[in-house]
């Protein structure tokens, strides 16, 4: 049994005050929340006191992008052992912004896996078609590449942590979302791929979220599907209540 996992992404969105503000908020509302994993990952600017805030509760800390260096001259970046310091456990790597919008490649996704990992950081690693890309009949063909890609030279032992987030592109941010059948069937596939790489037991207890406007309205239609084990959440990760809600899925 996959142990459900919904992770909220802030993106570049609230100031440190407004973070712990949010951070507070969701403490009460996820305080007697069991058999789920919550995460949340704000800007690097609010790590710290995000940490402070939620040391010893039922929420997980995560970070929205990695360097894939160590140290160095590299002004700008941050490393996995500052995320590591600051006490994240999460960090996501490759979200299509950062694959459309700074030029991140499937390589440099593989080698921020590798990292990560070494330093125990657990990859959430995005995948997921542009539109035109669906309209042309290319998703399979483009999932399939970024999933072997981002797990190439990572052996058994390495990725039982990972998290894959199944995020179609053109349903991030949009208001569009993936009819639940279809976001299975694109999840059943990569599935299928861990499965083919690490063998059955692995493919089958890997962890794989769908995330594109991803609402309280429309989380159970995702979680009714046998292949989609949560949720990565944007806008309404930002709201206290309606990501309590997304969390809660199914409890209440």
């Amino acid at each position: 049994m996959r142990t459900p996992i919904v992770a909220g992404n802030w993106k570049m969105n609230k100031t440190v005050s407004e973070a712990i503000s949010l951070a507070e908020s969701l403490k009460g509302l996820l305080a007697n929340v069991k058999g789920r994993t919550v995460v949340v990952c704000p800007p690097f600017t609010a790590l710290y006191a995000l940490g402070a805030v939620i040391k010893n509760t039922n929420i997980l800390l995560g970070a929205q992008n990695v360097f894939g260096e160590e140290r160095g001259a590299w002004t700008g970046e941050v490393s996995p052992l500052m995320l590591k310091e600051l006490g994240c456990s999460y960090v996501l790597i490759g979200h299509s912004e950062r694959r459309k919008y700074f030029g991140e490649t499937d390589e440099g996704v593989n080698v921020k896996m590798k990292l990560s990992l070494t330093h125990n950081l657990k990859p959430i690693v995005c995948v997921g078609e542009r539109e035109d890309e669906r309209e042309r009949g290319k998703t399979i063909e483009v999932v399939t590449r970024q999933v072997k890609a981002a797990f190439e030279e990572l052996d058994s032992a390495m990725i039982k942590e990972v998290v894959i987030a199944y995020e179609p592109v053109w349903a991030i941010g949009t208001g569009k979302n993936a009819t639940g059948e279809d976001a299975n069937s694109v999840i059943g596939l990569i599935r299928g791929i861990i499965k083919e790489k690490y063998g059955q037991e692995i493919g089958q207890a890997i962890r794989i979220l769908y995330g594109g406007s991803v609402k309280p309205e429309n989380i159970e239609e995702f979680m009714q599907e046998e292949e989609i084990d949560g949720a990565l959440v944007g806008g309404e990760s930002l709201k206290a209540e309606s990501f309590a809600r997304i969390v809660k899925f199914g409890m209440e």
